[in-house]
């Protein structure tokens, strides 16, 4: 049952050799022929209106924080939270880093600002420093360098800002530290600490669409920036940049094939476009169409009435996928790399309509200090992120509208879900839903969670081949999908396809399949309330009716989810059975 397990399985296995992500490539793309970012391809920019010129040189490693209004309850608040560590006696925060510090200096000239900044990052050197000197990888290491963009970030930012408050040994030792961790970033199989060799898996460092690598690339970026080294931005510009534009050349439509938990990486992905601007007036974001259309893609991924977003994929840092910082920070990033287009002032006016104002976290008042332009509202009521293979319907713009996500397309991250066929359905609160967001880990991938159809032999359910592509055609509020590349090769599931209809009261739901012998197909459900059987052969859970149509009499199961999984929590999972090449089921949804 567990595909995680299964997937991930070749890389524990050569973990002292060092693997990478599964399908770690990018999926067909090239880079240019002369090695360089390139402009073959390059589509033109919607708008080049309200793009802002280079940052004028001043000696300074950007980001250019000229955007910063000083007069705005975002910056207020964000001063605030940086002041308050510097009263006697407070104790640092562990969410607060040095580039909080080195922002506040650079935007007010305060010195006591860069104290804390050298202040910290001393601190962080010299643990990192007693860990070497014990054989052991140091903080930054941790969770194969996943954290290391921000903080050999905030590192290179108080080396540089505040240069004239670090000592000549500090920066040597400072600048040690960095470099090697940049270097065993690239060097996985030849990394080492002090001396000692510290070998790790690689994840990521040749795929250029999981979150792991923006924090890579992150790292890189700003170390270069900090030491003037030729050499880093060498690598940056000749070998890891032109995979990343190839591989979001073949993302149109926005978004990640992650999912929308881990795809939220993606507003570091966007601030390093914009660093890259400022250092080199180089627009990384205008190489493809991502950028500009992942801010509608988040934009039609919320729900009506903005407090969730679509359930797709591995949910890690919390099963239900509320709104949260993180949503308005990529939103903004996204935003400042795409000015002046539709997309960005669409994304201005889903910015000034969440609960997600003044953040809800400190540590993430610095992402709120950019600027929301000017708005325009969205009236497209489907999207197609042809890229990812998600797509997002709604009856209409109001807060009791009806919509529904459903996926369809490339099977290719390891964060991603067995969830080829499946949808979402939301009108006023979760009407069907992935049993993921009940779950205590967010990470239950299987096929037994999702709203789809199931195919099992011998009571066993058959997986979905991983590293394949469904198909979708959408028209209006209708989508027809192709969904029998998600079985690969199998000889169990030579056909499926998937038609689902939306309307504002009703979804028609259509299910077509060929099976070999032996092979049973279910149909399945997932809700949040209690399901009842009626008279008639219909369902009722909650304000949702379920109806099938064909066959005419399924078998009928409704199994509490609390019973069939020690995992998750609450929700009720409805199966059909009997269809024996086609499930017509009409979904009600009280008005």
């Amino acid at each position: 049952m567990k595909t995680r397990a299964a997937r991930f399985l070749s890389c524990l296995l050569l973990a002292l050799v060092g693997c990478a992500e599964p399908d770690a490539g990018v999926d067909g793309a090239v880079a240019p022929a002369d090695g360089g970012i390139g402009d073959d391809a390059r589509p033109p920019r919607p708008s080049d209106a309200g793009r802002r010129p280079r940052a004028p040189g001043d000696g300074h490693m950007p980001p250019d924080l000229g955007y910063v209004d000083t007069a705005s309850p975002e910056w207020e608040r964000f001063y605030a939270y940086v002041a308050d560590q510097l009263e006697d006696g407070a104790p640092y925060p562990n969410s607060l880093g040095a580039d909080d510090a080195a922002y506040v200096y650079r935007v007010t000239g305060e010195a006591r600002f860069c104290e804390l900044a050298v202040a910290l990052t001393e601190e962080e050197v010299a643990e990192a420093e007693a860990a070497v000197a014990r054989g052991e990888r140091p903080r930054v290491a941790r969770d194969s360098y996943l954290h290391v963009g921000r903080e050999i970030s905030a590192l290179a930012l108080a080396y540089d800002w505040c240069a004239d408050f670090v000592t000549d040994a500090q920066r040597a030792r400072w600048a040690a530290h960095a470099e090697q961790a940049i270097w065993n970033l690239w060097n996985h199989r030849d990394a080492e600490w002090g001396g000692v060799a510290h070998r790790w898996s690689g994840w990521s460092v040749e795929n250029p669409g999981n979150n792991y690598h923006y924090s890579f690339l992150q790292a890189t970026l700003y170390w270069a920036l900090a030491s003037h080294s030729d050499a880093w931005m060498e690598l940056l510009r000749t070998e890891k940049l032109p995979p990343l534009i190839a591989y979001y050349r073949t993302l149109p439509g926005g978004g990640s094939r992650e999912g929308t938990g881990y795809g939220l990486a993606q507003q570091r992905l966007f601030h390093i476009y914009r660093v890259w601007w400022d250092a080199t007036g180089e627009d990384l974001a205008a190489e493809s169409t991502h950028a500009a259309d992942s801010l509608d893609y988040w934009i039609h991924a919320t729900t009506p009435g903005f407090e969730y977003t679509a359930p797709i994929g591995d949910q890690a840092r919390v099963s239900m996928p509320r709104l949260y910082d993180y949503h308005r920070a990529m939103l903004l990033e996204g935003s400042a790399v795409a000015p002046g287009t539709p997309q960005a002032r669409r994304a201005a006016w889903w910015l000034r309509r969440i609960p997600i104002q003044g953040m809800s976290s400190r540590f993430n008042y610095i992402d709120n200090l950019l600027p929301v332009g000017e708005e325009e509202a969205p009236t497209a009521l489907a999207y197609h992120a042809e890229g990812t293979g998600h797509l997002f319907m709604r009856s209409s713009w109001d807060d009791d509208a009806t919509w529904l996500s459903f996926v369809a397309g490339p099977y290719d991250e390891a964060h991603a879900h067995d969830d080829q066929g499946a949808f979402n359905l939301f009108r006023r609160g979760w009407l069907a839903v992935t049993a993921n967001v009940h779950s205590r880990t967010g990470i239950e991938q299987d096929l037994e969670y999702q709203n789809l159809v199931r195919f099992t032999r011998a009571g066993e359910t058959i997986p979905q081949t991983y590293r394949t592509t469904s198909r979708m055609t959408v028209s209006g509020a209708s989508v027809t999908a192709d969904l029998a590349a998600a079985y690969g090769d199998s000889p169990d599931v030579t056909a499926w396809t998937r038609d689902i209809e939306l309307a504002a009261e009703r979804v028609d739901v259509v299910d077509r399949f060929t099976v070999a012998g032996g092979v049973e197909a279910v149909w399945q459900l997932h809700v949040p309330v209690e399901p009842r059987v009626m008279p008639d052969g219909t369902l009722v859970a909650g304000d949702l009716h379920i109806e099938p149509l064909s066959p005419a009499d399924p078998a009928i199961s409704i199994e509490a989810w609390s019973a069939l999984d020690e995992q998750v929590s609450d929700g009720w999972r409805v199966e059909l059975r009997g269809g024996a090449s086609e499930y017509r089921v009409r979904l009600r949804v009280l008005p």
